[in-house]
């Protein structure tokens, strides 16, 4: 007998921002809608079968917000806006977003659907051609993409047995605002029937559900970032190390208490995130209460020092080593393990989609029959454990039907194997026959993490983890109310799935969200602490693929009048310039407060570094309103120029960061010359800024603005990286001479 162990891992990151409560991407609600309930209501056609299902609680918690219409996303909130009140902007967002579906099973299956998107066009507009495209798309079409958006990502049992769902498809075009409305009372009933359905599921013994730690971290990682080294010895490493068990062990105590809360009792399996493992992570899963754990077989090989073989028909050559139970000792605590068949797992994820549903079962279920097989012959008769662990959501997608066809056909021919049988992992991992002392340390992807912190974009966001971390551990006279959330934003950004994004391993259409996010929770930290902010928190981490914003660089050495005005058509000649409105994003609100600035031009003189801004209207008359531009410098660190209205008229202000406590320190105004009227212009003294020629110096603009009840922070420019201007030397008018 060959005892099969399947399990779904169900995973979404926490895409909530404490501060506004805003779910900033849509895809906790639309795999919910899609996959999450009818992957375990499937089985009841099946009861025979046996699964289980990992349920991230950082998902968990975030599904709950959504079924109880407490929680919001862009997606969501422009879905259900009448289509005639939309704005430019938000056409532009719709049109950007609300094709992020796979076109060949979920798009063009539909004509309507697929007409919309071959008037947009097969790839989103250029951002100077996005209110040219929206001029394509009348009210109503635009309403017929607001349904099917939404429509495209219900679950089967609804498209096929659902008559209000089946009324829209047969409709197909020309839909009203009351169909909206059914569509998100269908929504809504859909995204409350998934946790009962999964209790439901487990109390008649037919899955069992496992959890992983609450926000999906990196287990090892998070108890000692120098495990790397183990795997890669010479790589370059953040610039701090963290070092930080206790956190890990947060992460999977909070996943238990969530569990026992939504299920009734506390789960005895884990999946840590990625497959992550360690020695250290041994006795904090243990403590916890974990009784079984899994991970890849590439982690088996690496720890008992063997490589698995495979023959010419892909079958591992050494079945008797990975087709078991092991008990992992490690730290004076133990816990059982499972290790997944690497090639059987893919095959689901990667392989299946474009075969026949009935073909693809049958030749799966071939393979773990001959499995058993081979396994019976080199163990005198012994009954294999096939380990099959895989994403339980995204391969669908790609698959006919959402991939209910191929899994009616699997679990239809599993049911019916005189040879088969399914277990779940708690099963499968009851009585461990082999034993190891120590476990490599790896994840399921190459047995190492260097997804998560080998390429430099990882490890810049690893450095500004271990800062927040260390401010945490000195929250200063904060309110224990503020700690708190300071903690939680903490371990939200011990995630894993911030650096899954960094780095050129990877890449999606939400690489900016995912970056910014990230920062915002730290970010978060210092504002909740109290503590200044590191300027670096408003620059994008990504070094690779990430949209650059338009700045042009200085050509020529400048010697403008400092006087407010527009002298002369060539005192700013030859300046580096950055166009604020031209680069402003899809969902960038252009209010008034915003919108005061337009353009600004850069450049260094013989001793000075220039700057001047343009904007809507006398640039003074906003001064005096309150508004306040300030220069964040990141290189040089730790300086500020913050021009404001002051005794009357535009005053400059350098501001230096005490480097012990983390304060800013006004030094005055010696060394900046500013003026406003029409315009504002600045000169600041390169040798008060201490710079060289050939030192690069960047830096942001901050808008801000003062009224009775604080500051205002209004807008950044530019949003995701500095502006970079490089101190002229001896060369440069020669390079950059022009006839």
């Amino acid at each position: 007998m060959t005892r099969v162990a399947l399990l779904w891992h169900m995973h979404q990151p926490f895409y909530e921002d404490l501060v506004t409560h805003e779910h900033i991407l849509p895809w906790v609600r639309l795999h919910a809608l899609k996959d999450y309930y009818g992957m375990v209501a499937l089985l009841r056609e099946f009861p025979n079968v046996k699964v289980t299902f990992n349920l991230v609680p950082s998902l968990l918690v975030q599904l709950e917000e959504f079924a109880a219409g407490r929680a919001r996303d862009p997606y969501l909130d422009l879905g259900l806006k009448p289509a005639s009140d939309l704005s430019d902007t938000e056409i532009a967002f719709i049109l950007d977003n609300f094709f992020h579906a796979q076109r060949q099973r979920m798009i063009e299956i539909y004509p309507r659907y697929s007409e919309l998107l071959e008037r947009r066009g097969r790839a989103a507009p250029a951002p100077a051609e996005r209110y040219l495209v929206a001029a394509r798309f009348s009210v109503e079409d635009l309403r017929d993409l607001q349904v099917w958006h939404k429509l495209a990502w219900l679950d089967p049992f609804y498209l096929t047995g659902d008559r209000r769902i089946q009324d829209l498809i047969t409709k197909g075009r020309n839909f009203s605002e009351d169909d909206k409305a059914t569509l998100r009372t269908v929504e809504l009933e859909l995204l409350n029937r998934v946790i009962p359905e999964y209790r439901e599921a487990a109390a008649r013994g037919q899955i069992e559900i496992s959890t992983s730690p609450f926000y999906h971290p990196i287990l090892p990682l998070l108890c000692d970032t120098d495990i790397y080294r183990r795997t890669h010895p010479n790589s370059p490493m953040p610039r701090q190390r963290f070092q930080h068990p206790e956190d890990a062990a947060e992460q999977l105590e909070r996943a238990a208490a969530c569990h026992a809360r939504l299920f009734g009792h506390r789960p005895v399996g884990l999946w840590p995130s990625e497959g992550s493992v360690s020695d250290a992570i041994v006795p904090l899963v243990a403590a916890a209460g974990f009784k079984w754990m899994a991970t890849d077989e590439q982690i088996l090989a690496r720890s008992i020092d063997l490589s698995f073989t495979r023959n010419q028909y892909g079958y591992i050559e050494q079945p008797d080593r990975l087709y078991a139970a092991y008990r992992v000792r490690a730290g004076g605590a133990e816990v059982a393990c499972a290790f997944r068949d690497h090639a059987l797992s893919d095959m689901i994820g990667f392989n299946y989609s474009g075969w026949d549903s009935q073909a693809a079962a049958g030749h799966f279920v071939q393979r773990l029959t001959e499995t058993g097989r081979q396994y019976a012959a080199r163990t005198g008769g012994g009954d294999a454990l096939v380990s099959v662990i895989l994403d339980g959501e995204n391969a669908w997608e790609h698959f006919e039907g959402g991939g209910r066809p191929f899994l009616r056909a699997l679990y239809g021919e599993l049911s019916k194997h005189p040879d088969l049988q399914t277990v779940t992992m708690a099963e499968a991992c009851a009585n461990p026959t082999r034993e190891m002392t120590g476990i490599f340390p790896g994840s399921w992807i190459d047995a190492n993490f260097y997804i998560w912190i080998g390429h430099r974009d990882d490890q810049l966001a690893w450095g500004q983890l271990a800062d927040a971390r260390a401010a945490l551990d000195s929250p200063g006279s904060a309110d224990p109310a503020a700690i708190e959330q300071a903690r939680e934003e903490i371990l939200i950004a011990e995630g894993s799935d911030w650096c899954w994004w960094y780095g050129d391993d990877h890449s999606s259409g939400h690489d900016l969200e995912f970056d910014d996010l990230y920062r915002r929770h730290l970010r978060n930290v210092y504002r909740l602490l109290g503590k200044p902010v590191p300027e670096e928190l408003f620059a994008s981490n990504i070094t690779t693929g990430a949209a650059t914003p338009e700045i042009t660089p200085p050509l020529a050495l400048l010697a403008p009048t400092i006087d407010g005005e527009d002298t002369s058509y060539f005192e700013w000649l030859g300046a580096g310039a950055y166009e604020i409105q031209r680069t402003a994003g899809a969902m960038h609100q252009t209010n008034a407060p915003a919108a005061i600035l337009t353009r600004m031009r850069f450049g260094f003189g013989a001793s000075e570094l220039f700057l001047r801004f343009d904007g809507a209207g006398q640039l003074v008359d906003h001064l005096a309103d309150g508004f306040e531009l300030t220069l964040a410098f990141l290189q040089p660190r730790g300086v500020r120029v913050t021009i404001r209205h002051q005794n009357g008229a535009a005053a400059a202000v350098w501001s230096v960061q005490d480097p012990a406590t983390q304060t800013w320190i006004d030094r005055g105004s010696t060394g900046a010359t500013v003026a406003a009227a029409h315009v504002i212009e600045l000169a600041l003294s390169r040798d008060l800024l201490g710079v060289a020629p050939g030192v690069q110096v960047q830096f942001f603009v901050a808008v801000t603005r003062r009224d009775p009840a604080g500051v205002v922070n209004v807008a950044r420019y530019p949003e995701h990286r500095p502006v970079a201007v490089t101190v002229p030397d001896e060369s440069f008018v020669t390079e950059n001479w022009r006839a």
